[in-house]
């Protein structure tokens, strides 16, 4: 329906063809190999459309009559682009531009489900830090890396972002949080390379941890968490904002 709604305000005619989705003909699957719909594949009277009416440097769609290809070839300076819809993640996540190239990194995507969890304490979180702890992570999502999170009550109390190493992160949001900060969670959207996070949320009554896990000193951490009483857990994967 958007599509059409799409092409009518656009004013460009189209062929509206309504099939079963149990009764397929072969004519979709040369079009959308999967056979999934809708499907959009661009002719030639829509192309001599596009080409009459405005000045179009690129055309991209799903797929195109060879027709139609013949139609944009006529034109000078015309990038014609076919895009797979049938794709899971068609278009990458965010590229920058770097000496010598371009660097593409995907999408921070994957949901985080509390069965995933690893807790490697003695001591565990209870039911109301494991819901403060998963609502940490999320907030840590959209947080610039190195990046530091403390939650209370599902409430975000301080954040520490951007910093060249994870404990002045975790200054930061300690500043902003002040003694709110006891019985609070801690989320770090990387691991600890050291302890030093952990000795310092001990210090204002940081209560549980969530971080990816991953340092080869990882049992610096854990055994600073057994000798304080707090419990942490790991997600094994990690948020990147840069």
């Amino acid at each position: 329906m958007r599509a059409r709604m799409v092409l009518a305000y656009s004013q460009i005619s189209y062929e509206h063809r309504e099939i079963l989705l149990r009764d397929r003909p072969q004519s979709l699957y040369d079009i959308s190999p999967k056979g999934t719909v809708p499907v959009l594949q661009l002719d030639k009277e829509t192309a001599k459309e596009i080409n009459q009416r405005q000045f179009v440097e690129l055309v991209i769609a799903p797929d195109y009559e060879n027709d139609a290809i013949k139609e944009f070839s006529s034109k000078k300076k015309i990038r014609v682009l076919r895009v797979d819809l049938d794709q899971d993640n068609p278009y990458p996540g965010t590229i920058k531009k770097v000496s010598g190239g371009i660097l593409i990194q995907d999408d921070d995507t994957k949901k985080l489900d509390a069965n995933e969890l690893r807790c490697v304490t003695e001591r565990k979180p209870s039911d109301d830090e494991l819901d403060d702890l998963l609502f940490a992570w999320k907030v840590a999502k959209f947080v610039k890396s190195n990046a530091i999170v403390y939650v209370k009550n599902k409430q975000t109390i301080g954040i520490g972002a951007g910093q060249m190493n994870r404990v002045g992160a975790a200054k930061i949001a300690l500043k902003a949080a002040g003694r709110l900060c006891s019985d609070a969670v801690l989320a770090s959207d990387g691991f600890f390379p050291f302890a030093d996070t952990v000795e310092l949320a001990n210090e204002y009554g940081i209560k549980a941890i969530i971080q990816p896990g991953g340092s080869l000193r990882d049992q610096e951490s854990i055994d600073m968490c057994n000798l304080k009483g707090i419990s942490m857990v790991f997600t094994q994967q990690r948020h990147f904002l840069h």
